[in-house]
C-alpha cells in the first residue's frame, strides 16, 4: 500500500477529495456513453466519451438532432417499431443491442440501456440514455460464430466419413436369387458414429446361398474393423465347410485371437444356409448368441425360431452354438434383426421381443420388401434408439409372383 493509500484508508472524506466530487466531470467522461432527450428524442445533453466514440462535436449533436438520428436504418426502424413503444410502457429499457452510425460511416455495436425521469404529474420530462460500447463483444460473438461455422463443417466432413465407412462394411445390393425375394435396410443410432451391425447374402455351390446378420460390440472405428473382418472371415469361411456351426467356430478362432488385447471385440451373429428344393427352401441356422430370427407365414402366423442358447462370439475358446434347421415354403418371409429393434425405447420403456413378435403378426402375409418397409416405418416411431439397427429380410415366392429377372435394389442406410 502507498503512501497516499496509507494516510487515506479508513477516512472517507480524505478519500472524497482524493476522487474528487465533480459528478460532471464524472458523467462527461464516464466509461460509457451518456445522453439525455426530450420525449421526442432530442438530444439536450450528451457527454464527451460518447461525442469520441462518434467523431462528433456537441454542437452538431445538441438541440440539433434526435437520438434515433444516431442508429443505422435497421436500428431505427427497430426504435421506430419496439423500443419506442416499449419505453413509453415500461419506461425503461435494458441491454437492447443496437448499432450507432459514426461520423466517417462505420457502424459502432453499442447496448443501451434508458430510463424515462417523469414529473410530478406523471408527464415524462426527459429520457436518460447509457451506452455500452459492445465492439469487443461483437468479435468475441463473431469469432464464436466462426467457431460453430468450422464446427458445424467438420462434424458434416466426419459424417460424410462415417456414412462411407458404415457403407463400405455393408452389401451395396442384395442379390436375388431365382424363387427368392430379399431386403435389407439399416438404421444408423447415430451419424456422427459408425456401428458394429453387418449382414450379407451370397452364393455357394450346388445352388445353395449363405446369409448371415450379426452385431459387433461397441461402436467407432475398431468396432468397424472388427465388423469387416467378420464379414470377410464368415464368407471365406463359407466356401471352405458351409455347414453354419463350422462357420461360426472359425470366425471364433478369428476374433479369440485378440482377446487379451486391447482391440478385442465379440460379436453375436446368426449364420444360415438356404438349399433350394422342388417346391421352396430348407434353412439351417447356427446361432450364437444372437436374437432369434422371425418366420411370417402366409397364413397370417408369425413366430420366433430360436437359435438362442449360443455364447457370444469371440468370448471363449471353445462357444457353445445352436443350430436348427427350418422350412421355407412360397409365401413364407425369414427376417433377421439386431438388437437394436428391441433395445429401443417407446413410451419410456424397452420396446422388447414379444412387442416385436406382435407387431410381424400383423404384417404376415407380406414379402420380404414389404416387411422391411414395414419395419424402417416402426424405427421411425421410436423416441429413442440407442444402437444401430440391421435388418435382412428373405422371402419365397408364391406360385404366379416370381420374378426371377428382377434386379436387386440398394439397400437402404438411414
Amino acid at each position: 500500500m502507498d503512501a497516499v493509500s496509507s494516510r487515506s484508508a479508513g477516512n472517507p472524506s480524505e478519500l472524497a477529495a482524493l476522487v474528487g466530487d465533480d459528478t460532471d466531470e464524472l458523467y462527461d467522461n464516464a466509461p460509457c456513453g451518456n445522453l439525455a432527450t426530450l420525449p421526442d428524442g432530442t438530444i439536450v445533453r450528451v457527454n464527451s466519451t460518447l461525442l469520441g466514440w462518434l467523431g462528433h462535436t456537441r454542437e452538431e449533436l445538441v438541440g440539433r438532432r434526435r437520438f434515433v438520428d444516431l442508429l443505422t436504418v435497421g436500428g431505427q426502424v427497430f426504435h421506430e417499431t419496439h423500443l419506442a413503444p416499449l419505453l413509453r410502457m415500461r419506461g425503461e429499457i435494458n441491454g437492447i443491442a443496437l448499432e450507432l452510425r459514426a461520423a466517417d460511416g462505420t457502424r459502432l455495436p453499442v447496448l443501451v440501456t434508458a430510463t424515462v425521469k417523469n414529473g410530478a404529474d406523471g408527464t415524462p420530462l426527459v429520457v436518460r440514455i447509457t451506452i455500452f460500447d459492445a465492439r469487443e463483444r461483437r468479435a468475441y460473438e463473431q469469432e464464436l460464430l466462426r467457431a460453430r461455422r468450422d464446427a458445424e463443417g467438420d462434424r458434416e466432413r466426419l459424417r460424410g466419413l462415417v456414412s462411407g465407412l458404415q457403407r463400405s462394411l455393408l452389401p451395396v445390393s442384395l442379390p436375388a436369387p431365382a424363387g427368392l425375394r430379399t431386403a435389407g435396410h439399416y438404421r444408423m443410432a447415430s451419424p456422427d458414429e459408425v456401428g458394429g451391425d453387418f449382414y450379407d447374402l451370397f452364393p455357394l455351390s450346388e445352388g445353395r446361398w449363405g446369409f448371415f446378420l450379426g452385431d459387433v460390440c461397441g461402436k467407432g472405428v475398431e468396432a468397424a474393423a472388427v465388423t469387416a473382418a467378420a464379414r470377410y472371415t464368415l464368407r471365406a469361411a463359407a466356401v471352405y465347410d458351409p455347414t453354419p456351426e463350422a462357420v461360426l467356430r472359425n470366425l471364433n478362432s478369428v476374433l479369440y485371437q485378440e482377446y487379451r488385447s486391447q482391440a478385442h471385440r465379440h460379436c453375436t451373429v446368426v449364420f444360415g444356409v438356404l438349399t433350394p428344393d422342388a417346391t421352396g427352401w430348407t434353412a439351417t441356422i447356427a446361432g450364437g448368441g444372437h436374437p432369434p430370427p422371425l418366420l411370417l407365414r402366409p397364413d397370417g402366423t408369425a413366430g420366433y425360431q430360436h437359435t438362442t442358447g449360443g455364447t457370444l462370439i469371440g468370448i471363449i475358446a471353445d462357444p457353445r452354438l445352436v443350430t436348427r434347421t427350418l422350412r421355407l415354403d412360397p409365401g413364407d418371409t425369414l427376417v433377421l434383426y439386431s438388437d437394436g429393434l428391441t433395445d429401443a425405447r417407446t413410451g419410456g420403456e424397452r420396446y422388447g421381443s414379444d412387442a416385436l413378435e406382435a407387431f410381424a403378426r400383423t404384417l404376415a402375409p407380406t414379402d420380404a420388401p414389404g416387411a422391411l418397409a414395414a419395419f424402417a416405418e416402426l424405427l421411425g416411431t421410436f423416441e429413442e434408439l440407442d444402437d444401430d439397427v440391421a435388418l435382412m429380410a428373405l422371402s419365397v415366392d408364391r406360385p404366379g409372383h416370381g420374378d426371377s429377372s428382377r434386379v436387386p435394389a440398394p439397400v437402404p442406410l438411414q
